[in-house]
């Protein structure tokens, strides 16, 4: 067809589209009727167009394709290796191992297991550049080493500050994928989008101020994804642009890892069937962002140690996105979304501004000592938990249209609440605290 198919019709601005909401308003105010405020600050308005961008060009988000992920927590190494093996076949495409020491036997848990067919990630509990070497040798392995998020964490390094840093300049001294930020801590805590990108931002600079010109490889990000669908579609994509305007500060490797799982934030104990509905659109948000790598959450991982089924299910919510709703057949489907875009802009340079002013101040390392950090995400918490409590946020099935018949006190395997241990740390450790978790101790309490 030699004629494009909209020739026909006349451009409309902008300016023209507004004019007429308002005129189909009658009278009643187009700002306070149709433009809403977010927590991040953002005025979501009811409409998008090019002219935002006064011909300005999208931001560049890199291709991805994005592999099926099964995380696993080796207690038992002979039992994990099995695990592992058993995912793979059933379409895992990646598999994440959590040690939580160095005792862990290497050769047995990868015994049958093709690293350079199967991306394989090691999460470390611990910080060891002798194990830390073992593992980097092996192709197709990657290290999520990340020991100032051990420090918001658990509120101690590793060992110490020194030893912390000599280990990791080990670690990360040759050319392999050993470096991480986990910002899923500040998300599963309550930290809005803008506060989880600067303090993630701020994070790896405290590591490339340590590091410098040793980091010659990707840095991973692992993120938490939450349920507001589009702005987390734009977190990740931020995330890459924020990146990249800082390494290129630096002169590393400007390209990122990111390894995306859903938020605990607003999963539920009763009626636990509906986790998998949120977590469906938190891999799809996940997917479209730019995700590399989807872990998927199972509806029961709050409450159970280990259940099969559940991840099968997990996994398979995966595969059915990847292979029968074509989550894998086009590249970025969100570029160009003018909603989107304009997320992206606006989260990208509210979470610049942030990181300045922390940096300006000393630096995020400074900011977590004095509790800073742990206050504002408080605070931020505090905000989001006074909305699900008085029904401006819902769960189905915990604070609207509950079950009232549904038990689970003798379903739980795993301790589902914030617990409380007394211990001496240094600074005051971030805790994650899920929004339901008052309503469900009440709930047990009378069952």
């Amino acid at each position: 067809m030699s004629k494009k198919l909209f020739s026909d019709f006349d451009s409309v601005s902008a300016k023209a589209w507004k004019q007429q909401i308002q005129a189909d308003l009658k009278g009643v105010d187009y700002n306070s009727t149709l433009i809403w405020n977010t927590p991040e600050d953002i005025n979501v308005k009811p409409f998008y167009h090019a002219d935002d961008f006064n011909g300005e060009p999208f931001p560049e988000i890199p291709s991805n394709s994005w592999s099926i992920c099964q995380s696993i927590f080796v207690f038992d190494v002979e039992k994990s290796n099995a695990k592992a093996i058993n995912a793979i076949e059933r379409g895992a495409e990646s598999i994440l191992f959590i040690i939580p020491n160095k005792e862990v036997s290497i050769e047995i848990l990868l015994k049958n297991i093709n690293a350079t067919s199967t991306p394989l990630f090691f999460e470390l509990q611990f910080l060891d550049a002798d194990y830390a070497k073992q593992l980097s040798a092996i192709t197709g392995v990657s290290l999520l080493t990340d020991s100032i998020g051990n420090l918001a964490r658990s509120g101690n390094w590793f060992n110490n500050l020194k030893s912390d840093h000599e280990q990791l300049e080990k670690i990360v001294s040759k050319k392999n994928n050993t470096l991480s930020v986990d910002l899923s801590l500040y998300q599963n805590a309550g930290a809005n989008i803008i506060q989880q990108l600067a303090y993630s931002l701020a994070h790896a600079n405290e590591y490339l101020n340590i590091l410098n010109s040793n980091l010659k490889s990707k840095i991973t990000f692992k993120v938490s994804v939450g349920t507001n669908y589009f702005f987390e579609i734009a977190k990740l994509r931020a995330l890459r642009l924020l990146w990249k305007t800082l390494a290129s500060e630096y002169g590393v490797i400007e390209d990122c890892h990111i390894i995306a799982i859903p938020t605990k934030r607003n999963k539920t104990l009763y009626d636990y069937n509906t986790n998998m509905l949120r977590t469906t659109t938190e891999c799809m948000s996940a997917i479209l962002g730019g995700a590399n790598t989807v872990c998927n959450l199972a509806y029961d991982a709050i409450y159970h140690k280990d259940n099969e089924f559940g991840e099968r299910i997990s996994r398979n919510q995966l595969l059915v996105l990847k292979h029968e709703s074509y989550f894998n057949a086009v590249k970025n489907a969100s570029d160009g979304a003018y909603y989107i875009e304009s997320l992206t802009q606006q989260l990208s340079e509210k979470a610049l501004a942030l990181f300045k002013e922390i940096e300006a101040k000393g630096g995020f390392l400074k900011h977590l000592k004095e509790g800073l950090i742990q206050k504002k995400i408080k605070e931020s918490a505090a905000k989001e938990q006074a909305s699900f409590d008085n029904g401006d946020i819902t769960l189905l099935g915990t604070n609207k249209h509950p079950n009232t018949e549904d038990r689970m006190k003798d379903d739980l395997e795993l301790y589902p609440f914030l617990k409380m241990n007394a211990r001496k740390t240094l600074l005051e450790p971030i805790l994650e605290r899920r929004l339901a978790e008052t309503i469900e101790q009440n709930r047990l309490k009378t069952e």
